[in-house]
């Protein structure tokens, strides 16, 4: 088939798969199955969730890499690579079909509860989650703390839609679906897996807005890369430091938590329109190592000593160390977590119940071990 086939056909067969984001019915997902592939009673069990991203993209042309549309179904995403059905026997359901800016708590709190769900069985070797690259880090963050497994948990996408040249969706979610079935991937958490590489969801980071190559935890490295496609590890079994576990399997949406960004004059005004605007908790991208600008700093603890809201102070650059404040400090340093992994885990922290000095311990968990 010519390359202009191929593209008409992958169109074709978006146009009736755009969606919202609109609430997922888990009990429907729970009784339906999105993907019909052949059994080989022989291969390892691997689930895929797919929530849409450029992995699930089409564009207008063959050299179009922005401004393309969601529209592929995970069907359409499996069919694609079927040297995937060599390695796996493949489930598949269609969690949601949006760019990863839309995902929200509703589709989040879905996916941890049917990932949990589909662990638990005997049967299921691991999962893959497929997702828009922009806001990746923060879903493989949230499954990484809400996941009690020790199975294989990958989260892949792409940098290019799927009728881009070189389109690298394909060969991702070949790469993943092999790293689910891994037994030497198993006990490692959650891990995002693109271009060869595979990172920790605790530390791996998005470095380039558009570069295939731009998922990277520059500080603690990389757990393993692929080589002839097959996962190769540098490191035995080792989890985060500090990585802690929230039940949140009751919990019917995450509360609301924003982040403002420091910079020169920064507008103080913003963050008591946070709290009224109903947030729980605040987190600072702070300048240098976590330090806010002078009207951010007054008007945040006048709003702490009003309110006890927690506040978070991470660091803009994209590495580095917030350093954890004293416990009898207004603010908390996020430590080595990013703003956005820092908003992930106060979220959490807030929906169990937490105060704000075990938040304060949380954070401070997760600092390197030092020798005392």
């Amino acid at each position: 088939m010519s390359r202009f086939c191929q593209l008409s056909a992958l169109l074709a067969l978006a146009l009736p798969l755009f969606t919202t984001a609109s609430p997922v019915d888990l009990n429907a997902l729970l009784r339906r199955q999105d993907v019909d592939t052949p059994q080989n009673a022989s291969l390892p069990n691997v689930t895929i969730y797919s929530t849409g991203g450029t992995i699930a993209s089409v564009g207008t042309s063959n050299t179009q890499t922005i401004g393309y549309s969601v529209g592929l179904g995970v069907q359409q995403l499996v069919d694609a690579v079927p040297e995937i059905l060599n390695i796996a026997n493949i489930d598949g359901y269609q969690v949601s079909n949006v760019d990863s800016g839309r995902i929200n708590s509703t589709i989040l709190l879905n996916l941890t509860q049917l990932i949990n769900a589909e662990l638990a069985k005997e049967t299921v070797a691991g999962v893959v989650i497929t997702h828009g690259t922009d806001t990746l880090e923060e879903t493989a963050m949230f499954l990484d703390l809400t996941i009690n497994s020790t199975k294989p948990v990958v989260i892949v996408g792409a940098m290019r839609p799927a009728t881009a040249l070189s389109a690298d969706g394909p060969l991702n979610l070949l790469q993943a679906v092999t790293l689910a079935t891994s037994e030497v991937a198993r006990g490692r958490g959650v891990m995002i897996s693109l271009n060869d590489r595979i990172g920790s969801a605790l530390y791996t980071t998005k470095m380039h807005a558009n570069a295939p190559d731009t998922f990277y935890a520059t500080e603690q490295g990389q757990l393993g890369f692929y080589i002839n496609q097959v996962p190769y590890f540098y490191y035995e079994h080792a989890l985060p430091t500090g990585k802690p576990f929230f039940n949140i399997s009751g919990a019917t949406d995450l509360p609301h938590v924003d982040i403002l960004y420091a910079h020169q004059q920064a507008n103080g005004a913003l963050v008591n329109a946070s709290y009224e605007s109903g947030a729980e908790g605040i987190v600072f991208a702070g300048v240098g190592a976590g330090g806010l600008t002078p009207a951010y700093s007054l008007a945040a603890q006048e709003l702490y000593n009003a309110t006890g809201i927690p506040m978070v102070a991470s660091h803009r650059s994209p590495d580095g160390f917030a350093p954890i404040s004293e416990s009898n400090g207004w603010i908390i340093g996020s430590g080595p977590l990013n703003p956005q992994k820092s908003r992930v885990m106060l979220q959490l922290a807030i929906e169990v119940g937490y105060d704000n000095e075990k938040i304060r311990s949380l954070f401070a968990g997760t600092m390197p071990d030092a020798d005392a």
